[in-house]
């Protein structure tokens, strides 16, 4: 995965478009932060702050990216903007619908600067629907997507908001995968440039895939919380308390993973259970299970059944996952000597860019550079500097 010569100009900020293009920078694609000359991106400023003064959100998903700030509302940032994207192979923006039209950087108005430019808009609801110019946060896609009427353990439950914001990174990473399609497309004369709309609630919705046909048909009945074999409706797919207050999970669906954890126990009397539909049968099971898992701790268990093909995790704290010998031994979590941690690209390939700058950009550190490289001389950016357009 080497993206080596291919250009970002990312006019996000946050979290979903600027993980979109870190994983695109993880990839070798040179990143530019295109960031107003006010504030630039808030995420820089927002509790924790890392040991370089910086935001932990905003260097998470920064590192190795450059930064130009531009004054977008005055015509003068406007024409170095468009000279920026004559030289771009892809524009990434996470404004509202309608305010890139405002602003004059729209898909139809940068495709005069660049008719091969690859254009994506990442917003929580798309660009059109009645709820396209709706406010949100990750915490309403995934309301509105049905993960959190999922994500419980009956209806009458409270939804629980994730640990993590899936409509977000889940955005960013289709984000992303789309540009990588479209750019794929260009290359292979299949298609010019193109115009990409992704809304975050449309990405989470797509993963509700295992129980879309019972929500599309009621066939055999609408999916509820609970009740469904993955949302914990069967005792083999399920998460238990252990004796020392931890808890594990297993997910046994297939006779051969129960097989093998019931034999392990000292259960056989239980292989034969696996499979039943009668609720006397899966509610005594689920008490036996139950009493089962307290009978040692979460470490204890891991230990009993590490080479046991049963389906087993623990479940860990954030804490202890990025010290967890299987991220480790999949170097997934990058540490280094001069700069913070940070959790690494989530693939390994064969042939990984060549270099990867692991610095995060001052706001505006290489406007000037990237000026220069558009043509304007050094008396023009002064003069664009002096009057505001550009920092």
């Amino acid at each position: 995965m080497r993206l080596d010569g291919i250009r970002v100009l990312d006019l996000s900020r946050l979290l979903p478009g600027p993980y979109a293009t870190q994983l695109l920078a993880d990839s070798g694609a040179e990143v530019v932060k295109v960031e107003d000359t006010g504030a630039g991106d808030y995420a820089r400023a927002m509790a924790p702050q890392t040991s370089r003064d910086t935001g932990a959100i905003f260097e998470m998903v920064n590192r190795g990216k450059r930064s130009v700030a531009i004054d977008l509302k005055s015509e003068d940032g406007r024409a170095a903007f468009y000279r920026l994207v004559e030289d771009a192979d892809v524009v990434l923006e996470g404004f509202r619908p309608g305010v890139v039209d405002r602003l004059e950087i729209d898909y139809e108005t940068l495709t005069e600067y660049n008719e091969e430019l690859v254009y994506c808009s990442l917003t929580g609801y798309g660009q059109d629907g009645p709820w396209a110019d709706r406010a949100g946060h990750d915490l309403n896609y995934v309301a509105l997507a049905g993960l959190l009427d999922m994500t419980r353990e009956s209806a009458a439950a409270k939804p629980q908001p994730p640990g993590y914001q899936i409509g977000d990174m889940a955005g960013g990473l289709f984000a992303a995968f789309a540009i990588v399609g479209a750019v794929l497309s260009r290359e292979l004369g299949n298609t010019g440039g193109e115009y990409i709309d992704v809304a975050m609630a449309d990405v989470v919705a797509s993963f509700s895939q295992s129980i879309a046909y019972q929500s599309l048909t009621g066939d055999p009945a609408e999916p509820r919380p609970g009740e469904t074999a993955l949302t914990g409706g069967v005792p083999w797919y399920d998460s238990y308390e252990t004796a020392d207050g931890e808890w594990v999970t297993l997910a046994a669906l297939e006779p051969k993973f129960w097989r093998a954890f019931c034999e392990a126990v000292g259960r056989d009397d239980l292989v034969d259970e696996h499979g039943s539909q009668d609720p006397d049968v899966l509610a005594a099971l689920e008490t036996e299970l139950e009493t089962l898992f307290r009978d040692r701790t979460r470490d204890e268990w891991d230990a009993v059944l590490e080479d046991v093909d049963a389906a087993f995790a623990g479940v860990y704290t954030p804490a202890e996952m990025v010290e967890h010998r299987q991220f480790r031994a999949r170097e997934l979590i990058e540490r280094s000597d001069d700069r913070p941690p940070r959790i690494g690209f989530p693939a390994r390939s064969s042939d990984p860019p060549s270099e990867h700058h692991e610095d995060v950009p001052d706001q505006g550190e290489h406007t000037r550079r990237y000026l220069a490289d558009a043509g304007y001389d050094e008396a023009a950016i002064e003069a664009l500097l002096e009057t505001g357009a550009v920092r």
